[in-house]
């Protein structure tokens, strides 16, 4: 497989600081609030939030599931990988990829079927252990999404899942058409930490992902790969173009004096937004600072990711592919065809791991599968896992109502 010197690009797993990994890290705070629950003796997922025991059904509003109206773990009590990405379109795309990847044949007169379709927010597919589901755009968005897929998880009763988000980023450093394996997820500030405010107080909250996870992702990059798969720190911005909302008090313990009194946004530095409050030199000084720090790639979801599944117990990974080099300009260039390729690499790549972990030989040496039950058409499936008909009209008019 292939290694590259620069720490940034870490093939090698042994440039990988293993301290930080959940895995090799028992405490989720350091006064032991709010830490992430230990795994069961079967590695169940579990909750942290005592009221869920207490609902008499609780329901996956966005999702158009519930834990009463439909047998959780007869749909989704063997998954393995949960795979999320921004737009609908590219989840079905993956899905029917992952599905020809490991040549999972559909039971004839079945197709494969958008399952919380009737949320009318998110798309979500299962393909054998294989979840894929789009999480829409920015930390609140995918942060909806994720409380709901480990709800969903632990309803299910599912053992030691991965979750992965596949995604597109700028590169900061890196030419369009890099892979990048995020290493560290960090805000604006460069703190790995996701900060929300609950009940008016700011909570902070770790922002972990599993490095041995990383090291095995980017192991599965080939030297025969017509692209370069790197791993570094990923910033994550709450907004795509500018966000002044940050102070420059704040942004000081981090930032030299030069650029702290030139720039203080945590947004991603563009100049094509509708509102620009900082000169190009101001937009560069800021690039080239946090590059030098290590970051190699800015989006917009990695922090809340990093964090919810940390919370969890939840091994997680987030595999993204520039579509240009921010160092070089702030519109994409390239043609729509090179882009749709460019997409497909952070699925090629993962698609190799998940056939390591599945044990899967090559098309060619193994016999076809047959899927799961549960990715059959929508009404086959719902008749099979339906668990109460009055309760599921109970989930149709909750999810409904947030349309």
């Amino acid at each position: 497989m292939a290694s590259y010197a620069q720490r940034s690009v870490c093939a090698d797993s042994t440039k990988i600081d293993r301290k930080v990994s959940y895995a090799d890290n028992d405490e989720f705070f350091p006064d032991g609030e709010n830490g992430r629950n230990e795994a069961s003796e079967d590695d169940f997922v579990e909750l942290k939030n005592p009221n869920i025991g207490k609902m008499e059904q609780d329901i996956l509003y966005h999702l158009a599931l519930g834990s009463g109206s439909h047998d959780l773990e007869d749909m989704f009590g063997d998954v393995k990988f949960v795979v999320m990405g921004g737009t609908p379109r590219r989840m079905e795309e993956f899905a029917y990829f992952i599905m020809n990847e490991l040549d999972i044949k559909l039971p004839t007169g079945t197709t494969l079927s958008d399952i919380s379709r009737y949320s009318y927010r998110y798309s979500m597919y299962k393909i054998g252990p294989i979840i894929s589901v789009s999480h829409g755009m920015g930390q609140p968005s995918i942060s909806i999404l994720l409380h709901e897929l480990i709800k969903m998880m632990y309803h299910s009763r599912v053992r030691d899942p991965v979750f992965i988000r596949l995604g597109t980023c700028g590169g900061i450093g890196v030419e369009g058409g890099t892979v990048v394996v995020t290493e560290e997820a960090v805000d604006g500030c460069l703190n790995p930490k996701h900060t929300l405010t609950i009940l008016g107080k700011k909570v902070s909250r770790p922002a972990v992902l599993d490095l041995t996870l990383v090291s095995d992702l980017v192991n599965c990059s080939s030297p025969g790969d017509p692209w370069k798969t790197v791993c570094g720190k990923t910033m994550c911005t709450d907004d795509f173009y500018e966000d002044s909302k940050i102070s420059k008090q704040r942004l000081s313990r981090h930032f030299s004096v030069r650029i702290l009194t030139k720039f203080s946004s945590s947004g991603q530095a563009r100049l094509d937004g509708a509102f620009c409050e900082y000169t190009e030199a101001q937009k560069m000084d800021f690039l080239k600072y946090i590059h030098g720090q290590g970051v190699i790639n800015i989006e917009m979801e990695s922090l809340v990711f990093a964090s919810l599944c940390h919370c969890a117990g939840i091994r997680a990974a987030v595999i993204c592919v520039a579509l240009l080099n921010r160092l070089n300009g702030d519109q994409v260039s390239s043609s729509k065809e090179v882009l749709k390729e460019w997409q497909q690499r952070p699925q090629i790549l993962l698609s190799r791991y998940i056939k390591q972990k599945l044990g899967l030989a090559t098309a060619a040496e193994r016999p076809p599968l047959v899927s799961s039950p549960s990715i059959n058409s929508m009404s086959r499936m719902l008749q099979k896992s339906l668990r109460s008909k009055s309760k599921l009209n109970m989930v149709n008019q909750e999810s409904q109502s947030f349309e």
